[in-house]
């Protein structure tokens, strides 16, 4: 983890291309997921390539309250021993602002003989996870969140049932996913099924299913919108995690804002996540489509906004509902955020975002002398997309940096070491 970070970093724009080999960290994602597979494994498995941020601490940390053996032999390793079974933590299991950590554990605690209280901090305490609930009652589990948002109080007895299930899965692709790693504990076959055909982000659920067939799990998809999972728990096994392709959007936007050329290591088409999907928008730039639909790469959709405001034409973000219900409600927060750099740049109509656009923005707002202040509500998504304004948009100071350890750690460092000078501020 780096150290302390000031509590805000004015950027100044390097006025020539950036260029370099980037390594993005490992996917958070698919960290969260193989950590908590691996838990639920018998056996020692090697994670490598993984994630080391705030919440996939935040995770190990949860994981080892329960009974997990979890050692950090390098940066970018764990070494998970299990005996194949959760036991109850001793005090409720407190996971920050950590969506997947929360949403996973909700359903992993279940398998649970004992009471499980999870809970998160008062950013978390906002954030829907009643459908996931309202699954696991269900399957005959005692889940209780009196809010319909954390904290939630398991009652488990060590069975996690059998049959159908219906799962809302409408505002989180997490919901399905949490339910589908949790479901090879059950007492028979269990079939997960869509109540409807929404689904945020299905792409994530590919993840999940092959991340759990990779610990042993026989998953099948039931026609559309439904698995069955077979009651076969896990086996322990070495598993490498990719890079975090939504950390590469950043360094995308890098190339196409400066002209530069980032190499990172592994190419756009060798990711299995969805936001890797955005690399060829963004590599359209700054002729980006007139309409962007977000829905399958979800927390692309900040750094696509930041790009398209000097775009060569106005954009329209659709599909990207469920972004007002991640760390922040990121449509309201991607909105006031472009209108402070210029008023008037972005619009919310409904949950559609439009992004004004203006290749002559960056000149237009070069005799600004004030700072603007880029207010980034606790959200690393809003810091790392607004810093790329900063690339051509003199004085831009991002707020709160140090929000940016909850994904990518090294984000200021990678900046920096591309020549990025940053000032700290305040």
């Amino acid at each position: 983890m780096p150290n302390a970070l000031p509590p805000a970093y004015a950027i100044v724009p390097p006025n020539r291309p950036l260029s370099g080999r980037v390594s993005p960290p490992g996917s958070k994602s698919i960290t969260n997921r193989a950590l908590l597979l691996a838990a639920l494994a018998k056996g020692t498995s090697r994670l490598t390539g993984a994630l080391k941020s705030k919440d996939t601490v935040l995770m190990a940390k949860a994981l080892r309250a329960m009974g997990v053996e979890i050692t950090e032999p390098d940066a970018t390793s764990f070494l998970v021993t299990s005996l194949g079974r959760l036991t109850a933590p001793a005090a409720p299991l407190s996971l920050g602002n950590a969506g997947t950590a929360t949403r996973f554990l909700t359903a992993a605690v279940a398998t649970i003989d004992g009471t499980v209280i999870v809970d998160g901090d008062e950013d978390m305490r906002l954030r829907p996870i009643r459908p996931l609930v309202d699954a696991l009652n269900q399957l005959g589990i005692d889940a209780e969140s009196p809010t319909g948002c954390p904290p939630v109080t398991i009652r488990g007895t060590g069975r996690f049932g059998k049959g159908r299930v219906e799962i809302d899965a409408s505002l989180s692709s997490q919901y399905a996913s949490a339910l589908l790693m949790a479901a090879p504990f059950g007492d028979g076959p269990i079939e997960i099924a869509l109540a409807g055909k929404d689904i945020g982000a299905r792409g994530y659920v590919d993840l999940t299913i092959a991340a759990m067939r990779a610990f042993g799990a026989d998953v099948t998809e039931d026609g559309e919108g439904a698995w069955l999972v077979q009651p076969t728990g896990y086996k322990a096994t070495d598993f490498h995690i990719e890079p975090d392709a939504s950390a590469a959007t950043y360094l995308w936007g890098i190339e196409a804002l400066t002209g530069g050329k980032i190499d990172l290591g592994v190419s756009a088409d060798a990711f299995t996540q969805p936001d890797a999907a955005a690399q060829a928008i963004i590599a359209s730039f700054p002729n980006m489509p007139e309409i962007i639909d977000g829905s399958q790469m979800q927390d692309a959709v900040p750094t696509m906004a930041v790009v398209a405001a000097f775009n060569n034409r106005p954009v329209r973000f659709v599909g990207i509902a469920n972004l007002r219900v991640k760390e922040t409600d990121r449509i309201r927060a991607v909105a006031n955020e472009l209108n402070r750099i210029l008023p008037g740049l972005a619009t919310e109509e409904g949950d559609d975002l439009i992004v004004a656009s203006d290749p002559a923005l960056a000149s237009q707002l070069s005799g600004r002398n004030s700072r603007i202040k880029i207010e980034t509500y606790h959200d690393h998504r809003i810091a790392m997309s607004f810093a790329l304004a900063g690339l051509l948009v003199s004085n831009i100071v991002i707020l709160d940096p140090a929000c940016t350890g909850k994904t990518y750690p090294d984000y200021w460092t990678m900046l920096a070491g591309l020549g990025v000078e940053l000032q700290p501020d305040g």
